[in-house]
C-alpha cells in the first residue's frame, strides 16, 4: 500500500468520524440553543436517517479540506 493510499484512508476515516461528531453536537447542543423547546432531543428522536443525511454531508465538507491540506488528490484538481 502506497503512502498516498494510507493518507486517503486516514482522510476518509477522520472526515466521516468528524462528520458524525459534528452532527451529534449540532443536534444535541446547537438545536436547543436556537430553539429552547428542543431541549432533550436525541438521535433517536431526531431520526437515524435524518442523522445520517446530516452527518455525511458534514463529513464531505471536512473531507474536501483534509484532501486539500494533506494533498491526497481524492478530488481531481
Amino acid at each position: 500500500m502506497s503512502s498516498r493510499s494510507i493518507r486517503r484512508l486516514i482522510v476518509w476515516v477522520v472526515s466521516m468520524g468528524l462528520g458524525l461528531v459534528m452532527a451529534w453536537v449540532i443536534i444535541t447542543f446547537i438545536f436547543p440553543i436556537i430553539k429552547p423547546e428542543a431541549t432533550g432531543i436525541t438521535i433517536g428522536k431526531y431520526g437515524r436517517i435524518y442523522f445520517l443525511t446530516t452527518a455525511v454531508p458534514l463529513g464531505f465538507v471536512v473531507l474536501i479540506w483534509l484532501d486539500y491540506f494533506l494533498d491526497t488528490q481524492i478530488l481531481v484538481d
